[in-house]
């Protein structure tokens, strides 16, 4: 591994609001009802984008791919997804929405030398990622590459962050944290308010039955929070996920990489500054680990 690992969570830091994009853009709501999706909340284009690169999938096998969403909540937008439109037909409405968002949010940004750099250099570190075992990461690398840089720039941010999700899925089961369990723990050490998880609709009871397994693991206390061992456990799932994420940066030199995050900061300051994306996610993206 070239890189430290502090560097590898800092790139998904800073890729991940462009990534993000796309499940709050107004641009993104628009085609997905041009296309007949519901979109008084954002869970049916959110299904609909995200899982269309797997093809015409059913909810059994998106509940496991995306993991800590609820099955209930998944069979209820996925089930019915492709009658609306078939996936083709999502994808190049994804297309046209990540165009019509980042042109909008980014403005002169836009066409600039140094977005196609930033844009080059992170499709180095995206086709260097190897896609086995890593489904969703796989399914986006099928893709073709957009010609447009700001384009090209989302694609590489999102095959990365599907690469880096299957790691995490791989690393939580590592754990044996189970769906509920990730969310739980992640919530006992800080990374969100409980009240945060709510949106991944798991019930009050799944809630409380997962938080009396950790805690007969010794993981939390029993008003949730985590124990000594639970924030052990939580640090090492984190660690093993950015050990796991870490092989597509090998592609870039210390440099470059330095200069990749250089030049992604004022787009990625100008999206976060626009107001669009949450304050706060379940993703724990601010978190901090001491991995000593």
């Amino acid at each position: 591994m070239t890189h430290r690992l502090d560097t590898v969570r800092r790139m998904w830091q800073l890729l991940e609001p462009v990534h993000a994009t796309l499940y709050y853009a107004p641009e993104a709501f628009e085609e997905a009802a041009a296309l007949g999706y519901a979109t008084d909340e954002r869970w049916p284009s959110y299904f609909a984008y995200r899982a269309a690169p797997l093809g015409p999938v059913g909810p059994a096998l998106v509940t496991s791919l995306f993991y800590s969403l609820s099955p209930d909540l998944v069979e209820r937008h996925t089930a019915p997804a492709w009658r609306v439109a078939a996936p083709e037909r999502v994808l190049a409405a994804r297309g046209v929405a990540v165009d019509r968002a980042l042109r909008r949010l980014l403005g002169d940004h836009i066409g600039s030398p140094e977005l196609r750099e930033a844009a080059g250099l992170a499709r180095r570190a995206a086709e260097a990622a190897s896609v086995a075992g890593r489904p969703m990461a796989a399914a986006n690398a099928a893709l073709p590459w957009p010609e447009q840089p700001h384009e090209a720039l989302w694609h590489a941010a999102t095959l990365l962050r599907e690469h880096r999700g299957d790691g995490h899925v791989a690393a939580l089961q590592a754990h044996h944290l189970g769906p509920v369990e990730a969310l739980v723990s992640h919530a006992a050490v800080g990374a969100a308010p409980q009240e945060l998880f709510r949106g991944r609709q798991w019930s009050g009871a799944d809630w409380a039955a997962a938080r009396t397994r950790l805690a007969d693991r010794g993981l939390v206390h029993a008003d949730g929070r985590a124990t000594d061992e639970g924030l052990r456990v939580r640090t090492s799932v984190e660690k093993l996920t950015d050990q796991l994420a870490a092989a597509p940066w090998d592609a870039l030199a210390p440099d470059e990489l330095t200069r990749l995050a250089d030049l992604l900061m004022p787009p990625v300051l100008t999206l976060i500054g626009s107001g669009l994306l949450p304050a706060r996610s379940t993703l724990g993206i601010g978190m901090t680990y001491d991995y000593a």
